[in-house]
């Protein structure tokens, strides 16, 4: 790409392996480059870091997401170029390393353009405020802690002065931890906020999210823990009516206590936000008539991801499989392309996805299904199949092998502990040439399956064939 695409100004790049030297190579190829964005990579440092913010002079854009960076004390941020800088994006709330603070304050000063900063951990609140006060351009802020502050004198800084002034932030996220006396100052800038995150680890509790989500009137994203409980959800429901996504996280796994959200909060948001696209929704107790009311008051559903915590939950309520729910799901939200099912499912369920989800492009499943026929279901119902992930199901070599006229039209198909076998991957292998079938051996303890069944069968399409560097738990056939 060096070589022949010399102009080239963005990159993208997802879940990979990166170097060092791959940064440095990459800073060195393209003379115009402007703007990296590095989603759950790893394998860079805060050296390679370094190497990019000094030779790329014209960046726009370093956005570090959910990656992760290792520490080689080296103080990447003072190595952007000491005159005015092109930035107007810098993201690295992910870099678990402290920064020098005064060279990212000198950074942001010599950085008129900056639009969207979001701070690590390491960056106290007193800091987050003398930086704010020379960026109130700022569109997009990402807090760092929220807490312990770093006074160099008695009194603190006025914080809320501070929000007040930035009045172009439409997008707050970060709050690594929440001192509550501090929540208030973020208060000025809610009204305007079109994305807020709090799920970065601060277990904010009702009262707190409540006095803050009521001053949300024009929220479209939000993504926070099951901390703020169902009476938090009901009160976002009651203010945010043009929300279009929520993910709702689990503060901490929980075995034997019950979640404290569940089908109450499910129902008070599609009550509340009739023009939601996207949910995600982790619980432990759920209704199949809360489902279906939500398949009825947000029509435009594209992704519904419902994950309902233990092995095979049914109806709280009534007893009965979740079979209806999620068959209203892809019933009545006829532009649905992202579902992940979960809770106590038969093969009627499948049924429904089959029969009912033309436009489904990702189907995730776990702990579901009675036989064959629910893989079977899905495989020849669904044409728009791309990304099919299955665990822990009752699905065998009759199953794959119903989907062997659309598997080459597919993205992948991850399919672990369940009753496949080896001779069936290799059958599957064997009709389709131009397919990468892949076994992957490991061990789990909980299995109930027989030995001769594979742990891990990964089947995707790749324009480069099998690929050349499988280690040796991983067998191509």
């Amino acid at each position: 790409m060096g070589d022949s695409y010399r102009g080239l100004e963005k990159l993208y790049l997802k879940r990979m392996s990166i170097s060092d030297d791959d940064l440095a190579l990459l800073a060195r190829c393209f003379p115009s480059f402007k703007e990296l964005v590095l989603v759950c990579c790893e394998g860079f440092g805060t050296s390679g870091l370094a190497i990019l913010a000094r030779d790329c002079r014209k960046i726009r854009a370093l956005d570090l997401i959910e990656s992760d960076v290792s520490d080689d004390e080296v103080d990447w941020i003072s190595y952007f170029p000491e005159n005015e800088t092109c930035l107007e994006s810098l993201a690295f709330d992910c870099v678990e390393c402290p920064i020098d603070f005064e060279a990212l304050e000198k950074l942001v000063i010599r950085s008129p353009s900056l639009k969207r900063l979001r701070l690590n951990r390491f960056v106290s609140i007193t800091q987050l405020y003398r930086l704010m006060i020379r960026a109130p351009q700022l569109t997009s802020l990402g807090t760092g802690s929220f807490g312990n502050p770093t006074l160099t004198d008695e009194q603190d800084p006025d914080y809320a002065s501070a929000f007040a002034a930035c009045k172009s932030i439409v997008c707050l996220s970060g709050f690594r931890e929440i001192a509550p006396e501090y929540l208030p100052a973020i208060y000025s800038v809610c009204c305007n906020l079109t994305s807020l995150n709090f799920s970065y680890g601060a277990n904010i509790n009702t009262e707190q999210f409540k006095s803050v989500i009521s001053r949300c009137h024009k929220l479209q994203v939000l993504w926070v823990f099951d901390s703020v409980c169902d009476e938090g959800l009901e009160a976002a429901a009651e203010t945010c009516k043009d929300l279009r996504e929520i993910r709702v996280f689990p503060i901490e796994a929980r075995e034997d206590a019950e979640a404290p959200v569940s089908d109450v909060g499910l129902l008070a948001i599609s009550e509340g936000c009739r023009k939601l696209k996207s949910i995600l929704y982790f619980c432990q107790r759920m209704t199949n008539a809360a489902v279906i009311a939500m398949s009825k008051n947000c029509p435009d559903l594209v992704v519904f991801r419902l994950c309902i915590m233990g092995r095979h939950l049914p109806d709280h309520v009534t007893g009965e499989p979740m079979d209806e729910g999620f068959g209203a799901i892809v019933k009545n939200c006829k532009k649905l392309t992202r579902l992940a099912v979960s809770g106590l499912l038969t093969d009627k369920a499948f049924s429904y996805i089959g029969q009912y989800g033309k436009l489904v492009r990702t189907l995730s499943v776990a702990f579901a299904g009675d036989s064959d026929m629910a893989l079977k279901y899905v495989l020849e119902g669904c044409p728009k199949l791309q990304k099919l992930e299955i665990r822990d199901c009752p699905f065998g070599d009759l199953s794959l092998r119903s989907g062997l006229h659309h598997y080459y039209n597919m993205r992948f198909l991850w399919l672990s502990s369940c009753r496949v076998t080896l001779q069936g991957c290799q059958e599957i292998a064997c009709q389709l040439p131009r397919l990468v079938v892949e076994v992957i051996s490991g061990e789990d303890e909980e299995r109930s399956v027989s030995p001769e069944h594979v742990n891990t069968l990964y089947m995707y399409r790749s324009l480069d064939g099998p690929r050349a560097d499988a280690p040796s738990f991983v067998q191509i056939l």
